[in-house]
């Protein structure tokens, strides 16, 4: 990562700026050779040992379970997606699917509840997943129909379907969202830590996608699991899922935006070495006028992305507004800033094998998981015109 002037603004303290320094350190060491893009479940296996054994899994679960930090340090988590992004997406995800995988563990679990599956996925012996989307419920929580009914008075049977399970296949547990009708609605869910081999859970599909990681179609066919692996109280699920992205949709901004400088890098770099019309092309003021659009909202991306950490790190209970706005510009952005990096390299940049291809590729998905970007406008315009009824906007 060649510019980390940001980590001077004020949303950091000095043990920011040392994280990393060692996460760059260690990535630019390590990463590419724990990648094959033709054996994709193995690099993730391969990544999540390394990531593990480096300490840096240490980020994404709290200090009673051999985390850094007493409760999760979102900048912390920003800044290691913004890196690993901007090195290698695999290795991004690698790490966030960590995170996000537990984090409603560490947030809604119990005591023995975190005992028993956070310290597996810190140390990297286990692959986390968290299964909310289903074929017509993905942004519209309210719409999920798989259910959970109780069979006898220590378990519950769960039947349905989820898909876009990110480390579907290879995870040892899901956290998985389900109907169990205490209420209408988003009010009538709650959340289960389902164990892989849990008889009745079956892989129905792998599914491939523009940029591969492991991802699959889930079927749930009477897939008994104990009552003591419910996250919170009956009906806590939704709850349990917005506190859950409410950590983590910020850092999906933070990867899209490690994307977008590792773009406007390979711009730079680019237009300095290639010559047209007797110039480096960065001499060249159409270049220079795209270098300019993509600093910009490269800088603007951070700003968000760092200012919604804060606040979640500062202690406010709630950033609905902030991660929302913060995912959805860097998202945006970054897709922009890329598209610009691939237009600049003219042909090279839609060559297989070039950086700035993988990025058009990888950066796409962004826009869509953890709330489209269409969604994310819905949840900010609600935000603030809910402030403005309440007198405060």
């Amino acid at each position: 990562m060649a510019d980390r002037s940001f980590l001077s603004w004020p949303f950091f303290e000095p043990h920011h700026a040392e994280l990393a320094s060692g996460i760059d350190a260690w990535a630019k060491e390590n990463v590419a050779g724990l990648i094959d893009h033709h054996d994709v479940d193995g690099s993730c296996r391969r990544l999540v040992a390394a990531l593990a054994d480096a300490g840096w899994l240490d980020l994404v679960v709290p200090a009673s379970h051999g985390g850094w930090y007493p409760k999760l340090d979102v900048r912390s988590l920003c800044l290691a997606r913004e890196i690993l992004g901007y090195h290698a997406g695999l290795a991004d995800f690698a790490f966030a699917m960590q995170g996000l995988g537990t984090g409603s563990i560490s947030l809604f679990g119990t005591d023995a509840q975190k005992d028993r599956w956070l310290p597996p996925v810190r140390e990297g012996r286990s692959i986390a997943a968290f299964a909310l989307s289903e074929p017509n419920a993905g942004s519209d929580v309210a719409a999920m129909t798989t259910t959970a009914t109780p069979d006898g008075n220590d378990h519950v049977r769960i039947d349905g379907e989820k898909t876009w399970i990110s480390n579907g296949g290879i995870a040892g547990h899901y956290v998985v969202f389900v109907r169990t009708d205490e209420a209408p609605a988003a009010k009538g869910l709650s959340a289960f830590v389902v164990d892989a081999d849990t008889p009745g859970l079956e892989i129905a599909e792998r599914i491939e996608v523009i940029a591969p990681h492991p991802l699959a179609r889930l079927q749930f066919k009477g897939c008994r699991v104990p009552v003591s692996n419910r996250l919170g109280q009956p009906g806590d699920g939704f709850k349990v899922a917005m506190a859950t992205l409410d950590v983590f949709r910020a850092t999906v901004g933070a990867a899209a935006l490690g994307f977008a400088r590792r773009g406007l890098d390979e711009a730079l770099d680019h237009g300095a070495r290639r010559r047209m019309f007797g110039a480096p092309l960065a001499d060249l003021q159409m270049s220079q006028a795209a270098l300019a659009e993509m600093a910009t909202e490269v800088d603007a991306a951070a700003l968000l992305v760092y200012r919604a950490a804060w606040a979640k790190d500062s202690g406010a209970a709630r950033v609905t507004r902030e991660a929302s706005m913060a995912k959805l510009y860097a998202t945006e952005a970054a897709q922009r800033v890329v598209d610009r990096a691939v237009q600049l390299h003219g042909g090279l940049g839609v060559t297989t094998g070039v950086k700035v291809e993988e990025l058009y590729r990888e950066v796409r998905a962004l826009r869509i998981y953890e709330g489209a970007s269409e969604v994310q406008k819905i949840v900010i315009a609600r935000q603030v015109l809910d402030a403005r009824a309440g007198g405060t906007a």
